[in-house]
């Protein structure tokens, strides 16, 4: 089939003939070997990979917020100080990796191709809860990944055109999904940051307060767990923060990052523990 593409210039005829409009599907029935979850897996023992954390997540009326740190660990080291760990999913959506890193990319990649597949089809886009479902099957396809140790488990977010409000969801390595009310966070420093957040939270943020409440979030679980990564003034390195509302996705500037980062950095130097909850 491909030395017959190759002589007359045309697509192969399982890419003109109607089916699903979901990606995986198609590649499922078509070239089901390149799929993360139809790998040979390692016969015996985990493998060591790079992992990426935390992922932390609020909403805020009118959107809501996703953010990570920047560090990847190898075990005890540190693998990489500046990775990217926050994609756009489509114009109104997006993805938090926790995990094994390399599959976790992978992974969002399928997902984003899984989201334009549908939306050529369909000539519509899916609903946010649409979106969520087809993430959650993705993820319960790599379980046997997960299993020897190669576990994703990002946390999504977007804006909700039909309810017109930000939501977050977020998913353990078999796919279940939950859809988390307020803020949520994942990986490693997860519950540091969550600790943080449950502090900090009000129903009427807004998105600058949102933003800040995040970073504040990344910088206690930098604090207290190894594996994420806190501001890194002298490498100018800053939590990556990105902003969904009725406008879409928007990812904030190394100057905005910078800038949050750095205020928090000098209220640290008189609050290290960092602000605590109103008094009621």
């Amino acid at each position: 089939m491909e030395a017959n593409t190759r002589s007359t210039g045309r697509l192969p005829a399982a890419f003109l003939t109607p089916g699903s409009s979901s990606f995986v599907d198609f590649l499922a029935v078509h070239q089901p070997e390149i799929l993360p979850g139809n790998r040979a897996l390692p016969v015996k023992g985990a493998i060591e990979a790079p992992h990426g954390t935390t992922i932390v997540s609020v909403t805020f009326p009118g959107g809501v917020v996703l953010a990570g740190d920047r560090r990847a660990t190898m075990g005890n080291m540190i693998a990489q100080r500046d990775i990217e760990k926050v994609f756009p999913a489509d114009e109104y959506s997006a993805v938090g990796i926790a995990g094994t890193a390399g599959l976790a990319v992978e992974m969002v990649k399928l997902f984003q191709l899984e989201l334009e597949h549908f939306e050529k089809v369909e000539g519509a886009q899916l609903s946010l809860e649409g979106k969520a479902n087809r993430l959650s099957t993705m993820i319960r396809s790599n379980l046997g990944m997960a299993m020897q140790g190669l576990a994703v488990v990002p946390l999504f977010a977007g804006y909700d055109v039909d309810r017109g409000k930000g939501r977050i969801f977020s998913y353990d390595v078999t796919g279940g999904r939950s859809e988390e009310h307020g803020y949520a966070a994942t990986g490693s420093g997860s519950i540091f940051a969550r600790g943080a957040m449950k502090k900090l939270y009000r129903d009427d943020l807004t998105e600058a307060d949102a933003t800040t409440l995040v970073v504040q979030a990344l910088y206690d679980a930098a604090d207290d767990d190894s594996a994420t990564g806190g501001p890194d003034v002298a490498r100018r390195i800053y939590p990556i923060v990105t902003v969904i509302t009725d406008d879409g996705f928007r990812r904030l500037t190394d100057e905005e990052g910078a800038q949050i980062a750095r205020s928090i950095l000098e209220r640290r130097l008189e609050q290290p523990d960092g602000p605590r909850a109103a008094l009621l």
